[in-house]
């Protein structure tokens, strides 16, 4: 039978009014300035000062933006180093509405889960702890030493510490993350899920098993210096919108852009710098030379196909082709590679990827003029059953080519949020290494759990079955960022305690255990006064750079904590006398933290002196030096299947993607400017010639199901929009579509959920 939801899990199913308008083939210009101080203005802020504050954010004395990870310049703009969707993080965060228990004396938790995910996070900023009661459906306001007192409590009371799971969203920062990890290892388990679980965590597993570091090896310099830049499942143009700057100035250097993707974003089409007048006059900068349609999880094709065609290539012009010097000092397993690829339908290949030959004559033309080519990509690989094999056949290209360890050139996964990957550093991890593990013994005098944790799948799972009892999320919306809704509501339901760390209110708070307990906490932007005064944080970005952050801003509330110190007084309690370190004392002054951190972590020796040089340091990274940190000490070939894409009559393959409006599972806004779509997110968008096969028209109402593993899921209500997009191929919202997304569908060895590839039915709604 159908799962419906539960009442509180999922968005409310009307887009009333929902307009479609022919998308936008070009990205950024004045409407994003436009659009950056409209979102401001809608928080409250005057031009003054949202100008104050957007000049703050990303300077080397101001606060890292809490959207996504892309680098900052070493001659970043003064006043002016932030995009469209950096602003509206900073309007969201800054806003000026506050949340009191006057709020949630009129609000019902089932009144807010018929409000939008929208409206919920408008209405502002959490200010003081909340509690829900067991059979209550209000939250109520509690102090915050009961609060602790209460978490504490039922932290103790578990039969174990692998009871208890302690969840991680990319917003906190290193101090925080550290701390954290510490805490749950000293607390006696590794149960630390992450948003890497949902998100990268196929770079970070592919990377590791052939390269030996789960970190792309590229530097913003690299990709100014790039000859050929390859753009794969990714839409920088409003997911990492400064990453267009970095790819306007390697195309002002010479460089040749291809991007590879199912839907054509107007990003990756062309982009009008917004703070070039001369851009602006001239109508932008062509981003991409070369448009490779592929269809959904055809890349492992379309790149076996590519590397086919250097094979043909290097036959006619031996040496020219292939880096010989590179693959006998540096590689292992080409021969066998060579010999995969020799066996292969170059024919099947393309027609599996969905791209035409002479396209992919194009792209080789392209690819044979450079040795120095970087390789990009983001969810619309990693999100896949076979995303590690999508991750380790883009090594396997660039290591023909040799082009790792070298200016210009090298792998580039591209991390959503802005310290996911300072977190993962940080030890937050459910499988740590044994010699992170020994460090934290030998610095703090006890033996750390040893035996692996849950991770965000297990996690689930864990709770469905009752032998993980208590969930605490430090940041983010677990509910609406992992797969199938339904499932994941129950789990959390199981639980005799939800604790939630959070700035605004979200989805994830209305689905209750047995207790439900939010903690309010600063926000990036915010000063975080401790005993010895003010204190800044630090985070890595997308390319290994740490780097400090700095809140300037008055707290929403005088009374908020800053997640370390949460932390910290949490650990306290939970510990007692048998804690290995002085908790409080260590809030006092951040320094404390960062020389532990400095001892604990590897790359981080005199942390404190070198995060305050102007623009922070370049952590090590082996593979950028062709010093591959793998069991045989060289970088590893390896042999990764097409998948069969081949669908039952009558489904189609179904891909989640983000709005304009939207970072991860934050709803900014109900429009996606750049697809088209205005005031609404239930849509579903679909090739012309497959709604005449099917008979539908544009504007028709369909549910979209699915029956993975004998379960039938269902989105109800998605209207039907005609899009360029492949044959068989159809994309949707998340979080909105998540629920069709099964649990057990995920990236072999990584556990990604497998969101970009849903096999799914289209069935009008009655």
């Amino acid at each position: 039978m159908a799962s419906r939801p539960p009442s509180s899990a999922e968005p409310p199913e009307t887009d009333d009014d929902l307009r479609i308008e022919p998308p936008m083939k070009r990205a950024a210009g004045l409407a994003s300035v436009r659009s950056a101080f409209a979102h401001m203005h809608k928080h409250g802020h005057s031009l003054q000062s949202a100008v104050r504050i957007l000049g703050q954010m990303n300077q080397t004395d101001g606060f890292d933006c809490p959207g996504c990870a892309w680098p900052d310049p070493d001659d970043r703009a003064a006043l002016t180093e932030f995009c469209e969707n950096g602003a509206k993080a900073a309007a969201w965060e800054t806003t000026r509405r506050r949340l009191d228990w006057k709020f949630f004396q009129q609000y019902s938790i089932d009144d807010l889960a018929r409000k939008s995910d929208y409206w919920l996070g408008l209405q502002g900023r959490l200010t003081q702890p909340l509690m829900l009661r067991p059979g209550s459906r209000f939250y109520e306001p509690i102090e915050w030493s009961e609060a602790f007192k209460r978490v504490a409590n039922a932290l103790k009371a578990l039969d174990s510490p692998n009871e208890a799971i302690f969840y991680t969203s990319g917003r906190t920062s290193n101090e925080a993350a550290f701390l954290y990890q510490l805490f749950v290892r000293a607390f006696g388990t590794n149960n630390l899920p992450d948003c890497s679980n949902m998100c990268h965590e196929s770079s970070g597993v592919g990377l590791g098993q052939t390269v030996g570091i789960g970190k792309g090896s590229v530097t913003l310099d690299d990709v100014h210096e790039a000859d050929t830049i390859i753009v794969m499942g990714q839409n920088p143009g409003t997911n990492h919108p400064r990453m267009l700057t970095a790819l306007q100035k390697a195309k002002k250097n010479g460089a040749q852009i291809i991007a590879i993707n199912p839907l054509p974003e107007a990003g990756l089409m062309c982009f009008v710098n917004p703070k070039s007048p001369s851009q602006i006059l001239t109508g932008g900068t062509q981003i991409a030379d070369l448009f490779l349609q592929v269809q959904i999880n055809g890349d492992v094709a379309l790149l076996k196909a590519l590397m086919c065609l250097l094979l043909e290539a290097e036959a006619k012009s031996p040496g020219d082709v292939l880096d010989e010097d590179f693959i006998g000092l540096y590689t292992e397993g080409f021969a066998k590679l060579r010999a995969h690829l020799g066996s292969q339908d170059v024919d099947a290949l393309i027609d599996a990827a969905g791209v035409s030959s002479a396209e992919l004559d194009k792209a080789v033309e392209i690819i044979l003029r450079s040795r120095k080519t970087i390789v990009c990509w983001a969810m619309g690989l990693t999100q896949h059953k076979n995303g590690v094999g999508n991750v380790r056949e883009i090594v396997n290209f660039l290591l023909m080519r040799g082009s790792i360890g070298m200016p210009g050139a090298g792998t580039c996964p591209v991390r959503g949020h802005s310290n996911v990957q300072g977190d993962r550093t940080m030890g937050i991890h459910d499988r740590p290494s044994k010699a992170l593990l020994d460090r934290i013994q030998a610095v703090f005098g006890f033996d750390p759990p040893r035996e692996p944790g849950f991770n965000t799948v297990e996690a689930i799972h864990a709770m469905l079955q009752g032998r993980a009892k208590l969930f605490f999320a430090m940041g983010g919306n677990f509910l609406q960022a992992t797969p199938d809704t339904n499932r994941t509501a129950r789990a959390l339901q199981n639980c005799d305690m939800i604790v939630h760390v959070s700035t605004k209110l979200n989805r994830g708070h209305l689905v209750r255990g047995k207790w439900s307990i939010i903690l309010p906490c600063l926000a990036r932007s915010e000063v975080d006064q401790q005993a010895y005064g003010p204190q800044f944080v630090t985070v890595e970005n997308s390319m290994g750079v740490v780097h400090s952050s700095h809140g300037h801003l008055k707290p929403a509330h005088p009374e908020l904590y800053s997640e370390a110190s949460i932390v910290a007084w949490l650990a306290e309690q939970v510990l007692g006398p048998e804690t290995p370190v002085s908790w409080c004392w260590l809030i006092e002054n951040y320094d404390r933290i960062r020389d532990l951190i400095a001892e604990t972590i590897p790359g981080f020796e005199d942390f404190n002196a070198r995060v305050r040089e102007p623009g922070g340091f370049h952590l090590h990274n082996g593979a950028r030096e062709r010093k591959f940190n793998t069991e045989s000490g060289k970088a590893a070939f390896t042999i990764n299947p097409a998948p069969d894409l081949t669908l039952p009559d009558g489904t189609y393959r179904m891909m989640t993607v983000r709005t304009h409006d939207q970072y991860n599972t934050t709803v900014y806004g109900n429009d996606d400017r750049y697809r088209g779509i205005r005031g609404g997110r239930r849509v579903v968008f679909m090739n012309e010639d497959d709604m005449r096969e099917a008979g539908l028209t544009a504007g028709t109402l369909v549910d979209i199901t699915n029956d993975f593993g004998g379960e039938h899921r269902i989105a109800p209500r998605f209207t039907i929009v005609a899009y360029p997009i492949p044959r068989r191929c159809i994309a949707t919202y998340f979080p909105e579509a998540n629920v069709l997304v099964p649990l057990n569908k995920f990236a072999e060895d990584s556990y990604t959920p497998a969101s970009k590839d849903v096999t799914v039915r289209l069935i009008p709604s009655t």
